[in-house]
């Protein structure tokens, strides 16, 4: 059961997230190595195996303020309260997966999810709406685990539109959205006021790493799942 609260504005937050997320970076997403799943500025260089966390990385340029959203989006479809997420559920991935709280540390970089040898689970950023307010909602995860074991968002790929996934919420509530559609993006040109920025309504973006290069033994891309709160 979903309750209804059309008068939030919970966009403007996402647009905030979208010029501090040109820092974040998510270590984890190499084989057996140190990769970064980050969000506008080029991957770290370091391919050190026991590295946990890569360092961060400064933008080459700062990146234009987002738009406030206009009168038509704030009056945009139904959302619902605010409420935080407890579990990230996708039945066709056979996927189900306790949700850390993921903030930014001092030095600008985000926290991630600590694998400590049996795979971590998905994370959501606090600084974006919570799933089922209007805005998108940011949760990251790994494409693998220590060891090369799969990472908790290794299937993302088999999502097909229309697909549910279910975020269960700290209020008892549940947010049902269905797969829009997936993209795939080179690390150095990811488009992200296409990915954080405004929207008319309340969405959820999954993120994880992707364009795995053996040579290097780092992943050179990210993929992102782009859903859209059903109603």
């Amino acid at each position: 059961m979903r309750t209804q609260n059309p008068g939030r504005h919970e966009g403007l937050r996402a647009a905030t997230a979208a010029g501090v997320l040109l820092l974040l970076t998510l270590a984890g997403c190499g084989t057996g190595t140190s990769g970064t799943l980050n969000a506008g500025p080029p991957p770290s260089a370091s391919a050190t195996p026991s590295a946990a966390i890569s360092s961060p990385v400064t933008p080459a340029s700062t990146p234009p303020a987002p738009a406030p959203p206009s009168p038509a989006a704030v009056a945009g479809p139904a959302v619902l309260a605010r409420s935080e997420p407890a579990t990230l559920d996708i039945p066709t991935i056979g996927l189900r997966t306790e949700l850390l709280k993921l903030g930014l540390r001092e030095n600008g970089s985000l926290q991630v999810p600590e694998d400590s040898g049996n795979g971590a689970p998905a994370g959501w950023y606090n600084g974006s709406p919570t799933p089922g307010e209007r805005g998108p909602s940011v949760m990251l995860g790994h494409v693998n685990a220590l060891g090369g074991a799969t990472g908790v968002f290794a299937d993302l790929r088999k999502l097909t539109p229309g697909t549910e996934i279910n975020v269960a919420r700290t209020d008892g509530t549940t947010a049902v959205f269905t797969v829009d559609h997936g993209a795939q993006y080179n690390k150095n040109n990811f488009p992200t006021l296409e990915v954080y920025g405004n929207t008319p309504g309340a969405e959820l973006r999954l993120i994880t790493c992707d364009g795995y290069d053996p040579a290097t033994q780092l992943f050179d891309d990210n993929y992102v799942i782009y859903a859209k709160l059903k109603t």
